[in-house]
């Protein structure tokens, strides 16, 4: 019996033929390449769908700062936005807030990793510390990282450590629990056979357990890292003498829409720039992860 000799009966009348259930190898719905699920498409087809995204959001771009642009929707071209990134790099303004900015979030985001890497081990690993934590992150991790600003400031001052701290403490908490759920979707089946083989629990830890969660570490550290220049750009705002926000803010003192766009695009390149670095480094310490 084929799928096509099936036949559902009908409340009132006599049965029908059903239609076919499958295309004639057996398979289903043979499936276009563009939207197949979790298909792959050719390398030209990704990098073509890639450019056409670009040029659509520059063209979207294009629209708003002259067909839609008012007095009080004021948008600059992208011309003007390329001109006023020239002149900042020129006159010396840009280069020493994008130094300060970048040396911020690396410092800051590199210790909220490494304490992330360490207690989402700990947490995803064993039962025990997992229930003795819970509690202390759940409530940290809901107290607003940006409210603790005027603290810092009172703590630490107006210098360097209060913009770390605030990076610190506004990603931490997301970096451990995210980390932890990693380390728990390591199989069972691969710790019982480490343990079956005379592995301790330290080399189980070592050799089967970071060694498999390490690629998603990694994913983990891309997503999170916007939420580290949120809280740089909010540590900026409130106390700094140079840094990519308070450049910002200087513009918008004297209206200059321009730079402010201009400053905008470096914290998009800069997001772009890192997470491809992330997904680089992921790609060749962990080969079988690939994307």
């Amino acid at each position: 019996m084929t799928a096509s000799d099936i036949t559902i009966p009908r409340a009132n009348g006599p049965s029908e033929p059903s239609t076919k259930l499958g295309s004639s190898d057996g398979r289903g719905t043979r499936q276009g390449s563009l939207l197949r699920l979790r298909g792959d498409i050719p390398a030209s087809t990704r990098s073509a769908a890639v450019v056409a995204g670009v040029v659509c959001l520059l063209g979207l771009w294009g629209l708003a700062s002259t067909i839609f642009a008012g007095e009080g929707f004021a948008i600059p071209t992208i011309a003007a936005t390329w001109n006023a990134l020239v002149e900042m790099a020129r006159d010396g303004t840009l280069w020493p807030d994008f130094l300060a900015s970048t040396r911020r979030v690396a410092i800051g985001y590199s210790i909220s990793i490494i304490i992330g890497v360490f207690f989402g081990m700990m947490i995803g690993s064993f039962a025990s510390i997992d229930a003795f934590f819970e509690p202390q992150f759940g409530f940290l991790r809901y107290v607003p990282a940006t409210a603790l600003t005027p603290l810092f400031l009172i703590w630490l001052g107006i210098d360097e450590a209060p913009k770390i701290a605030l990076v610190v403490v506004g990603t931490v908490f997301y970096n451990i629990l995210m980390v932890a759920d990693v380390v728990r979707a390591v199989p069972n089946e691969l710790i019982k056979a480490s343990y079956t083989l005379g592995a301790s629990r330290r080399t189980v830890l070592r050799r089967v357990i970071f060694p498999h969660a390490w690629p998603g570490m990694i994913d983990v550290a891309r997503i999170n890292l916007a939420a580290a220049w949120l809280m740089l750009v909010v540590a900026e705002l409130l106390a700094a003498q140079e840094g990519l926000a308070f450049r910002i803010i200087r513009a918008q003192r004297f209206r200059r829409i321009d730079r402010m766009f201009a400053l905008l695009l470096v914290f998009g390149l800069l997001g772009i720039a890192s997470d491809f670095a992330l997904r680089a480094m992921r790609n060749r310490s962990a080969q079988w992860a690939r994307d």
